[in-house]
């Protein structure tokens, strides 16, 4: 066992692997599990990386590599059309938070063309894969697998996510025989005392039926479990210890870390590209570390009420700020989202961008100074890899946990919240900017402790050797362990 906690997997064959990774449909699983594709092909393996069609032109394209003979190929499934679903809508990123249970049901409705894609690719000559990645929700995935003797690898959310939700189950009660960690989330009556009610009452959505087969997310990640043989997840003991540790005793099976999968310096998203883009060039005019960068993600944007706190915060606070903005739902096209004057008043210190914003070449700015984030995995590793303090300001599912888990390590401070219904105030916001950017005594403590961070995400070899650890676990198992090992 090695200074990690880790057994070192026995040598094996070195015969490449075919390797089918299967994200859900989000920016924020498909991007990172490109990453991860890329990093196997350029081991010499042969990666089928599968979505639909629209998403896939989305991506940035593959790179080639040749020189080791591995290779990514494009998998598209098309999305099964669903009453309700917008046209050409196939990522959560495309459907509003209303629309989301049509999503669902298309989602499951793969389960009958992935059956059909991986029956043929088994019965063709040198095509069969090794190992099936399949992403949290994918149920049918893990379940064809299984009819076709294929091991499949669980790809798992944050282990502070599955740490902090599962602690009231284990506080309360054993967790089931045979139950997975899941379904005994789901019994749990009261949030840990770590977890504030608002971020416990908006966990309780994983546990809602979600489209017309009434099966709650909670209860697609447990089906998926059952059938897996073992999980993955993007993380590593130098990032969450305790938390990874925990995680592995809840899931019940071995837990393999792929390390933080940092986002390449090329293909079109490192810190060289978008040179051109309009909040580049503002970055451009502005003195070093004098910018905080705010961006809250773009899957649950704040209500109009809580942008103009924020706004109304960022203005009290007197710093420099570059604001990558998502309107608010119903809010018409021509509305205007901001405070009235706001523009005016800060036109000589803040720049706010209502479309895209190329986050990395954003972050890796000599301008920024700090990072005013929603504290989902991307951005955390993306605002460390660049050795940014964060202020902290989570809105759901593992961001909560992530920012905890961050608070713990000094980088940063989470903006004050009401705990019942997770609000805040421009004061809020304007005090916790202060402490990561302006007060000299906790500003220099969130610095060191974020260049201790960026250490780990930096270090190329170490994030590499956990993708070598992944592989040689991967060989480890047969097609005929997984069979014995799969609860069916």
């Amino acid at each position: 066992m090695d200074a990690k906690g880790f057994s070192p997997p026995p040598p094996s064959s070195s015969r490449p692997l075919h390797i089918v990774i299967c994200p859900w449909l989000a920016f924020g699983h498909m991007l990172p599990y490109l990453e991860l594709a890329d990093r196997l092909a350029s081991r010499g393996h042969h990666v089928t990386y599968i979505t639909t069609p629209r998403n896939l032109t989305r991506l940035p394209p593959p790179h080639h590599h040749h020189h080791t003979g591995g290779a990514i190929d494009l998998v598209a499934l098309p999305l099964p059309p669903v009453d309700g679903l917008p046209a050409g809508a196939e990522s959560t990123n495309d459907v509003p938070a209303d629309e989301l249970p049509h999503l669902w049901d298309a989602f499951d409705r793969l389960a009958a063309p992935f059956s059909d894609y991986l029956a043929a690719a088994c019965s063709a000559a040198g095509e069969r894969p090794d190992w099936i990645l399949a992403d949290t929700f994918h149920h049918w995935a893990a379940a064809a697998a299984v009819d076709h003797g294929v091991p499949c690898a669980l790809l798992q959310p944050t282990a502070a996510m599955i740490a902090a939700i599962a602690c009231g189950a284990s506080d309360s009660t054993e967790l089931t025989a045979g139950a997975t960690v899941y379904e005994q989330m789901a019994v749990v009556g009261k949030p840990p005392a770590t977890m504030p009610r608002y971020e416990w009452e908006g966990d309780a959505a994983l546990f809602v039926p979600l489209g017309s087969s009434e099966l709650s997310a909670a209860q697609r990640c447990s089906m998926a479990l059952n059938k897996s043989t073992i999980a993955a997840i993007r993380s590593c003991p130098e990032w969450e210890l305790d938390a990874l540790a925990t995680a592995a005793k809840l899931l019940g099976k071995p837990l393999v870390p792929l390390g933080l999968l940092p986002p390449s310096n090329d293909g079109g998203r490192g810190a060289g590209a978008h040179r051109d883009d309009a909040s580049v060039r503002w970055l451009d005019a502005q003195p070093a570390k004098s910018v905080v960068y705010v961006a809250l993600g773009s899957e649950v944007p704040l209500s109009l009420e809580l942008v103009h706190e924020l706004a109304l915060g960022l203005e009290l606070a007197g710093t420099r700020f570059l604001w990558a903005l998502r309107k608010p739902a119903g809010v018409p096209d021509d509305g205007e989202v901001l405070p009235a004057g706001f523009r005016e008043r800060t036109k000589s210190s803040g720049h706010v961008a209502m479309g895209w914003v190329p986050q990395v070449a954003v972050l890796s700015h000599t301008a920024v100074g700090a990072f005013l984030t929603h504290c989902g995995r991307n951005s955390l590793i993306e605002g460390l890899m660049y050795g940014h303090p964060l202020i902290m300001l989570p809105i759901f599912g593992d961001q909560g946990p992530n920012a905890r888990l961050m608070e713990g390590r000094k980088v940063g401070v989470q903006v004050e919240r009401d705990e019942g219904d997770g609000s805040f105030d421009r004061h809020g916001v304007a005090r916790a900017v202060k402490a990561v950017m302006v007060e000299e005594d906790t500003k220099r403590v969130f610095v060191e402790n974020a260049k201790k961070m960026q250490e780990i995400v930096a270090d190329t070899e170490l994030q590499e050797r956990y993708i070598d650890e992944f592989v040689q676990r991967l060989r480890c198992y047969t097609t005929a362990d997984a069979n014995s090992s799969s609860s069916v």
